[in-house]
């Protein structure tokens, strides 16, 4: 039986929690390609470290606990894990993807995955007439992200899973933004969930990983294969790197959200903000569904600056935050989503679901809360034509 009960706890000594053999309180970087075989189909659990490595197998153990799934899997990216995912499909397929999702997503099923004969329809998760209305029967999936990058819409998982299960389709949560300390989809009916560990996960911006749940031995035999397939496993220095992560996930997200709070009520009472994105505000699109669904808000913010601020002037006269691709570390970071981490959706869809030329992406760091403010307020400052 475990020793404990709550996730904090789990987090540190979750999966394999040390090494038996020498009582490390770490588990070992088992830095090896292969093993070595005490006969013709006789091993210790380990043939080739593309098909299992126990620091890695540490780690799936680790995340698949922590979301209450069946198994977990790790990947040498984000992006990797979702292309792994999308294998599960075939030719004819198609998969329906919520309105603003990260813009690599897009790119892979729209560039990658249309060669294959393999469709996809966007749609508007957060209104479940609208998206029932688009799951046709050639539609095995849903895919979503909640809240979802970079506008934080929040779609109901529990609602969206019972619609997916109905038609016969898998729903896939996308859980980077909140991490398992803030929401756990496979709890809420969601068939598989998967992060961009590069993002809270790792925190540290110091490594690229993707993780992946599934809440059924079925799709998880399928994904083994997928995974040992094709190969984009994620090494063993990274897994241990991320496992270290993992233990002060807490901790970490509990700075991150308390400094966002302090953030969005600086923003939202500031004359030269038009607009403000987050689920945590009372007022915000979903937040009586995040509410329910979630721990908290998350760490994530995006606004506006009102028409008379340029933003280019705003992005270079940041000091403490980074203008910077990628979130989730422990350093604040600010993006343009236009030009960067959605410049690969056409800008007609874009505009349309309302990531503008003047949509500003902050990641909320674990620095003093008024340090990052005050850096907001100077370059807001500085900004003003």
């Amino acid at each position: 039986m475990k020793n404990y009960e709550f996730i904090e706890s789990a987090l540190i000594h979750g999966g394999i929690y040390g090494d038996e053999r020498t009582g490390a309180v770490n588990t070992p970087i088992y830095q090896t390609s292969t093993y070595m075989q005490d006969g013709l189909g006789k091993n210790r659990g380990y043939e080739y470290s593309r098909t299992g490595n126990p620091t890695r197998e540490a780690l799936e153990l680790l995340i698949a606990e922590l979301e209450n799934g069946e198994v977990g899997f790790a990947f040498a990216s984000g992006m990797a894990a979702i292309t792994a995912v999308l294998s599960l499909f075939k030719s004819g397929d198609r998969i329906v993807i919520s309105s603003n999702v990260y813009g690599g997503t897009f790119r892979v099923l729209d560039k990658v995955f249309q060669n294959f004969g393999f469709h996809y329809t966007i749609a508007d998760t957060t209104d479940l007439e609208a998206l029932s209305n688009v799951l046709t029967p050639d539609v095995k999936a849903i895919l979503i992200e909640s809240p979802a990058n970079p506008l934080l819409t929040v779609t109901d998982i529990k609602a969206v899973a019972e619609l997916a299960k109905s038609k016969g389709a898998l729903l896939v949560v996308d859980n980077t933004f909140s991490t398992p300390y803030i929401q756990r989809p496979l709890e809420l009916g969601a068939d598989i969930v998967l992060h961009s560990a590069t993002k809270y996960l790792g925190g540290h911006s110091d490594l690229i990983a993707g993780l992946v749940v599934v809440r059924s031995k079925e799709l998880g035999e399928r994904l083994h294969l997928i995974q040992n397939a094709t190969g984009g496993i994620l090494q063993p220095f990274d897994s241990f790197l991320l496992i270290r992560s993992i233990k002060t996930l807490s901790v970490r997200m509990d700075r991150h959200v308390e400094n966002a709070l302090e953030i969005v009520k600086l923003l939202k009472d500031h004359d030269a903000i038009k607009t403000v994105y987050y689920p945590g505000l009372p007022d915000a699109q979903g937040y009586d569904i995040n509410q329910k669904q979630a721990k908290n808000g998350g760490a994530m913010i995006s606004f506006e600056l009102q028409d008379g601020y340029d933003i280019r002037k705003f992005f270079e006269s940041l000091k403490l935050i980074a203008l910077a691709e990628s979130l989730g570390g422990v350093e604040s970071l600010v993006c343009h989503p236009a030009t960067m981490t959605h410049a690969s959706i056409p800008k007609e869809i874009r505009e349309k679901v309302g990531i503008t030329d003047g949509l500003i992406r902050l990641s909320v760091g674990i620095e003093h809360g008024k340090d990052i403010a005050k850096d907001l307020e100077q370059a807001i400052r500085e900004a003003k034509l």
